[in-house]
């Protein structure tokens, strides 16, 4: 092994560890007693069912973790890199071609290993939690749209980016960059009004008095929003949620039809502020900033090892090509990839806390916002005691618990000034 495979594998390994450890502390740290800030919110019976939840699901995790790392190290190793780039080579002599096939082939892999256990987790434990509504013909539906998508999408983006890298020399980054950064804005703009519809009902919130609430509030908070949907969520599970997406005029807020069956009109107000408090703080500006940024770094940082042999024969690769130096830089660069998500996690969980207080300071009433919170841990059957490295590496909101106990400050905080 040289020191491309010795790095590669042994993040792989640190990464594969560190999972299960910290997956390991967040069962162990099940409290067999319900929290007292649920108890007029969760029964003993469903706090007990969330925690058999969480350790199917993680048991679930750990079996399918750990196949998918050997399958993925037995690929590797017994040199399914260099016979499948053999393989494609007779195919065409054209390097775009080539790469399309090469790229496509271990997606399609990847996809044949995830899709027993996306089935598994879907009509087995999904359904045996109460959660599942998605019949077998819409699942196939689902996979048939979304592979479409990606064929259409993904096949002229990959061959686009594929000639940059081998004909615009030495700025190959730089226009590589500025490609996928104007592909993104422009998929900000598609995917909420051409994607999206593909595979969900997205219906106008109707005229009354939740509307006139919530278009009221945002006229006061000067959020300029002309979309406010609810989503056929129930289609396919009973667990509720609520998204902001789109940018400029494209703003939308959608509330899934789950939550406007089990939420009162004020803790809908309170979980559409928070989402305006996201756009309000710039949030949404943020990510698309340090997003532009990343892929500035990806494809720099690319242009220094893609014509590395020593990278090439790291996978048992004989040759240098691009298209396979893609998928083998991004391994190389896992580790990077792996520090950064952290850093991520961190400043999303900082948000959701900002989110959180603009909520609390433009509605005044925290405390709608507590118990739509309450509310959506017990439908989802949410942790709400996770160990403190599972969030560190995981999560990208805070744990339930404490932004309650932050929210109820602020509140406080704000009927005493008012």
């Amino acid at each position: 092994m040289n020191i491309y495979a010795i790095i590669i594998f042994t993040t792989i390994i640190i990464t594969y560890i560190l999972g299960i450890i910290s997956e390991y502390f967040n069962v162990k740290n099940i409290q067999i007693e319900l929290p007292k800030e649920f108890e007029d919110t969760y029964s003993s019976e469903k706090y007990k069912l969330s925690q058999e939840y969480l350790k199917e699901n993680t048991s679930f995790g750990w079996i399918s973790g750990t196949i998918s790392l050997i399958l993925t190290l037995s690929f590797w190793f017994l040199g399914g890199f260099g016979y499948l780039y053999d393989y494609v080579l007779s195919l065409s002599d054209s390097m775009i071609i080539q790469g399309i096939i090469f790229i496509g082939v271990l997606s399609f892999l990847n996809f044949i290993v995830s899709l027993p256990f996306s089935i598994y987790d879907t009509f087995v434990i999904e359904k045996k939690y109460g959660f599942n509504t998605t019949t077998s013909k819409i699942f196939i539906l689902d996979i048939i749209k979304s592979t479409g998508i990606s064929l259409i999408i993904g096949i002229p983006l990959l061959a686009l980016v594929l000639y940059i890298l081998e004909y615009t020399g030495s700025y190959a980054w730089l226009w590589g960059w500025i490609t996928l950064t104007l592909f993104s804005l422009f998929l900000q703009y598609v995917y909420p009004n051409w994607i999206m519809p593909i595979f969900n009902k997205f219906t106008p919130l109707e005229e009354g008095n939740l509307k006139n609430i919530i278009t009221e509030y945002t006229r006061k908070v000067n959020f300029p929003m002309k979309k406010l949907f609810v989503m056929d969520g129930s289609k396919r599970s009973k667990k509720s949620n609520a998204f902001f997406t789109g940018f400029g005029k494209n703003k939308m807020i959608v509330l899934y039809d789950t939550l406007m069956k089990e939420h009162t009109e004020d803790q809908i107000l309170g979980i559409i502020a928070h989402e305006v408090g996201h756009y309000k703080k710039k949030h949404i500006l943020l990510g698309t900033a340090i997003s532009i940024i990343h892929t500035g770094l990806l494809f720099y940082l690319l242009s220094l090892f893609l014509y590395s042999e020593q990278l090439y024969e790291a996978f048992y690769v004989s040759s240098t090509p691009i298209y396979a130096g893609l998928i083998f830089f991004f391994l190389l660069y896992s580790p990077i990839e792996f520090i950064l998500s952290i850093f991520m996690q961190i400043l999303s969980r900082r948000n959701e806390f900002q989110a959180d207080e603009f909520a609390v300071q433009t509605t005044g009433n925290g405390m709608s916002l507590v118990n739509a919170l309450k509310k959506l841990s017990v439908d989802n059957l949410s942790n709400l005691t996770p160990h403190k490295f599972y969030v560190f590496l995981n999560y990208s909101h805070p744990p339930v618990l404490e932004r309650i106990m932050v929210i109820k400050k602020m509140s406080n905080f704000v009927d005493i000034s008012n």
